[in-house]
């Protein structure tokens, strides 16, 4: 795992139980097979608020800059059904 990977999966660790549960799976099993851009992406989502990225991964709000959004729903896209509470 290479350093940027190592920092991303810091980065994932935003301390709302919910969050963790989205970002961190993710992280750990994509982020090294993501291209430049898409790990772009990712390293502008981790700049946004928790309650900002707790709002989008629920589903209450859309992110406004169109690449968020992208980011947000291959995240949602990528979870396993069993991750997702009925």
């Amino acid at each position: 795992m290479d350093e940027e990977h190592k920092r991303m999966r810091w980065a994932s660790r935003r301390g709302m139980l919910e969050l963790d549960l989205i970002l961190e799976p993710y992280v750990r099993l994509h982020y090294a097979t993501l291209d430049e851009a898409g790990r772009e992406r990712y390293r502008s989502l981790m700049s946004c608020q928790d309650q900002e990225l707790f709002d989008w991964f629920l589903r209450k709000q859309n992110p406004e800059d169109p690449e968020i959004a992208l980011m947000v729903r291959i995240i949602l896209d990528a979870r396993r059904p069993e991750d997702t509470p009925p």
